[in-house]
């Protein structure tokens, strides 16, 4: 029979639902009952894209005799991370807190009122080799929380001090020095033979990389603009990419970017699509923008729902098996593509006999630039591009036959702010009104299902939007909506956008100035989480102080600038000392640091002079700029600023202090070339 995650609507907690073990989704009566029964309680926390929790539920969840012990002796509550980013967050630092290295499953064994006592991430249905199987581990905590009561709740207080959040240092000003210092770091901090941070696992990072190219395109530094496009390079060769549907995969497991995690996250791609944007915009590397181009048609074409919103992922695993979606040999290349076509494929995306993957297959990569095969095989390059994209279209076309991996179909407020932001950048900028559709379908679909009375809910999923939304959804959704203004100038957005500031301070900060990811009327944990990392997507008072920086600079009230300083100020030395953590943050100091530039054009949208003065603000690329206009009514930036002798007007502006208005777009991209 079916359990109680069948009434829940999480993809991830249905495929859950059939599981022997008498689970519970989060919430009071789980607790209740396990202080009425006198039991712990067994927390796992996972989403539906993650491999090893597919792993863990096979092999025990789906175990009648693993599914047994965890009846007899806990209160069982699975979690969707994706829905409950709050949870995850507290009890992911309580295992950290514990020495468990993060990743998911995470397991979690708490005492009856929350608090943590022993924790996990993925366990084996038996023993293994420096692993202890799961049902030697969950009698080990039965017995400790019969035998050993006292010490339990003396360690669970001490993990809920250890994870409770801290008081911020002292404020320090914002400098352009401490950013200079940030991007130089991350330069030095990269892999200059295979690009990315670190060894593996190699994420992607988009944030520390836009914010390199930022610096870079600030001060002149080409040596932090080629580090940010070696790694831009590197993965956009790798596997890492999908070289056949586009898209980029969550992580590569090796330091080459070769083989990754398979899985496919909308908050990955909606972050990189703007990055290769904008290393076109500052390198002029063709190549970096038919990857931006690419990733946003793979959203629009695979992770767009009917209603214009965005899925939260797809899964890593395949119904052939981890990856089998994605993977090829050179026999699968010939029959696909006949035999000079498979053996240019063969080629071109390092297919080999044997493979680099399961089952001698190969999971597809570009080991040499396009450039360099042209040249070893004596033929002119476009033509190269052109029947190598003649080929990805052909196997994406082939690929469709294969079972694919499960859709996540959730819509997550703050992810799909992401993607609004994205595509209503890109869309100006390369004159795609097709992108700028998608942002706005999307972004009133949200508006919609996802905001009632102006509070922001987490999940829609069929039905009515529900979960108390978090500080990132609301941020990111304000941030977006503003970046959507600036490609339609619909005064709705930027109003919208407006409430939501509103909002975050209402119910995100506290009298002494912190802010929250969880807001004043949700439900309490046995902490109130307060996250400063971006982990992967940024932190929500990261985004939050980004967007009253751009508020300000929309409205010139100075209150969101001294809003946006109470989270950036305390956390400015950090940017310089942890740049890879807080990039980010980073990105919110840069638009406080500034100086930012706002423009305002006055004139009839409709008219081809207008349109002119719009195409050279919008389509230059300028990271410390705001552009408004449309109808004037709702946005202070536009007040007062008015056609000049029946001419549409551009004024640029700062601190709400304009230049003499023009009226020619050639004046315009000549006062915009010049920056103070």
């Amino acid at each position: 029979m079916a359990n109680r995650l069948a009434a829940e609507s999480s993809p991830y907690l249905l495929q859950h639902a059939d599981n022997p073990v008498d689970w519970y989704p989060w919430g009071d009566g789980a607790f209740e009952r396990a202080r009425s029964d006198d039991r712990p309680v067994l927390l796992s926390i996972g989403y539906s894209a993650c491999h090893w929790c597919h792993v863990m539920a096979h092999e025990s969840f789906e175990n009648a005799e693993i599914a047994a012990l965890m009846n007899a002796h806990f209160v069982s509550i699975k979690v969707d991370r994706e829905e409950r980013p709050d949870v995850d967050s507290v009890y992911m630092g309580a295992a950290q807190a514990m020495g468990v290295p993060g990743g998911w499953p995470l397991t979690v064994f708490l005492t009856p009122h929350g608090l943590p006592f022993f924790a996990g991430t993925y366990f084996p249905p038996i023993d293994r080799p420096g692993l202890r199987g799961f049902p030697a581990v969950l009698r080990a905590a039965a017995a400790a929380y019969r035998e050993q009561r006292d010490e339990i709740g003396a360690m669970g207080e001490k993990v809920r001090d250890a994870v409770a959040p801290r008081s911020l240092p002292a404020a320090t000003e914002p400098t352009t020095a401490l950013l200079d210092a940030a991007a130089r770091k991350l330069a030095s901090e990269t892999d200059r033979g295979r690009g990315g941070f670190g060894a593996a696992p190699k994420f992607p990072h988009p944030q520390a990389l836009d914010l390199m190219l930022h610096r870079s395109w600030a001060t002149g530094d080409a040596v932090i603009r080629d580090a940010a496009v070696l790694t831009l390079d590197a993965m956009s060769r790798g596997g890492i990419h999908d070289q056949v549907g586009g898209g980029f995969h969550r992580y590569s497991v090796d330091a080459r970017w070769s083989v990754p995690h398979f899985e496919k996250m909308l908050y990955d791609n909606a972050l990189l699509a703007p990055v290769y944007l904008h290393a076109y915009q500052v390198s002029g590397r063709e190549d970096m923008l038919e990857v931006c181009t690419r990733t946003l048609d793979y959203m629009a074409r695979e992770l767009r729902l009917p209603d214009g919103a965005f899925a939260a992922s797809q899964d890593a695993d395949s119904p052939g098996g981890e990856g089998a979606f994605f993977v090829w040999t050179p026999s699968q290349l010939r029959d696909t593509l006949g035999v000079d076509d498979g053996a240019l494929a063969a080629r071109v995306f390092g297919v080999v006999e044997g493979g680099n993957f399961e089952h001698g297959t190969t999971v597809l990569s570009m080991p040499y630039p396009l450039a360099q095969v042209a040249r070893s095989m004596s033929i002119d390059e476009p033509a190269l591009r052109a029947r190598v994209e003649d080929i990805r279209t052909r196997l994406r076309m082939a690929r469709a036959s294969r079972p694919a991996p499960e859709r996540d179909g959730k819509v997550i407020t703050a992810w799909n702010a992401l993607a609004i932001r994205a595509f209503a950048e890109a869309g100006p900028a390369l004159e795609r009104p097709d992108y700028v559709a998608i942002a706005r379908r999307c972004a009133d679909f949200v508006l919609e299902h996802l905001v009632r009375d102006g509070v922001v809910q987490r999940i829609w999923n069929g039905g009515e939007g529900r979960i108390i939304g978090f500080l990132d959804d609301a941020a990111n959704l304000g941030d977006a909506l503003l970046t959507l203004y600036e490609a339609t100038g619909e005064s709705r957005y930027f109003t919208a956008a407006l409430g939501l500031c509103e909002r975050i301070v209402e119910q995100h900060r506290d009298a002494d100035g912190n802010y929250f990811d969880t807001a004043g009327d949700s439900e309490p944990l046995i902490v109130r989480p307060r996250t400063i990392d971006d982990n992967p997507v940024s932190a929500g008072q990261s985004v939050a102080a980004a967007l009253f920086c751009r508020m300000h600079a929309f409205t010139g009230e100075e209150r969101w600038h001294s809003r946006a300083m109470e989270i950036i100020a305390p956390l400015a030395t950090v940017v310089a000392r942890a740049p890879l953590a807080v990039a980010g943050l980073a990105a919110a100091m840069e638009l406080a640091v500034g100086p930012m530039r706002e423009i305002a054009i006055a004139g009839d949208p409709e008219d081809m002079r207008t349109r002119a003065l719009l195409d050279v603000a919008q389509r230059r690329f300028d990271p410390l700029s705001v552009l408004a206009w449309g109808p004037s009514g709702a946005v202070p930036l536009l007040a007062g600023r008015a056609a000049v002798d029946g001419a549409p007007a551009a004024y640029v502006c700062h601190g709400f202090v304009c230049q003499a208005p023009v009226t020619g777009a050639t004046e315009l991209a000549g006062e915009l070339a010049v920056r103070d």
